[in-house]
């Protein structure tokens, strides 16, 4: 499977987006020949966390989210981190940009609390996901339906529940991304 030419979006908080979350994704993206762009709410570095309490690694932000469109991208990708999550959802520019792939039914990537800012976005009406288990109900409240499951597949919507299943969630985001657009995103 080849992301080559591929313009993959990765969100990240300033601060509390969970590490494994960010960095394994944007590896598997990479790895398959895809292009990624760090995307903040400000420039300069963003802090993750791991379990998220301990501190991580610093990312370099590529872009911020001002500077950027939706329509630049191929795909998207959103990492969790309850902290980054929430950051993230709280943000109206965040929240159109997200809102946005959908409109243009393109795939999006979103594991463990980043199914927050899809609840935010108004996009999962109709939809099947899983994210961490403390938010089904804010999912189904968005008229989603929740699951238990490692990995879940809706036209071009992946979801995860946590780093465990980041094995799963990276080969998966690999194959709806080289797959392109959705008839079911919009």
């Amino acid at each position: 499977m080849t992301l080559d030419g591929k313009k993959i979006a990765i969100l990240i908080s300033p601060r509390g987006t969970e590490e494994p979350e960010f960095s394994k994704p944007k590896a598997a993206v990479e790895a398959a020949g895809g292009t990624v762009t760090v995307i903040s709410l400000k420039a300069g570095d963003a802090k993750s966390v791991n379990n998220d309490l301990d501190p991580g690694a610093s990312f370099a932000v590529d872009k911020t989210i001002d500077d950027v469109s939706a329509s630049e991208f191929d795909a998207l990708i959103i990492p969790g981190g309850s902290v980054g999550a929430d950051t993230l959802r709280g943000s109206k520019p965040v929240v159109a940009f997200v809102h946005d792939f959908f409109a243009q039914a393109k795939p999006v990537a979103a594991i463990c609390h980043a199914p927050w800012t899809l609840v935010e976005a108004d996009v999962l009406k109709g939809r099947t996901l899983t994210s961490f288990p403390t938010l089904q109900t804010d999912i189904r409240n968005a008229g989603g339906t929740w699951v238990d499951q490692e990995v879940v597949v809706d036209n071009g919507l992946v979801t995860s529940r946590n780093p465990d299943d980041l094995p799963a969630f990276c080969a998966k985001l690999v194959v709806e991304f080289a797959a392109g657009k959705q008839a079911g995103n919009a």
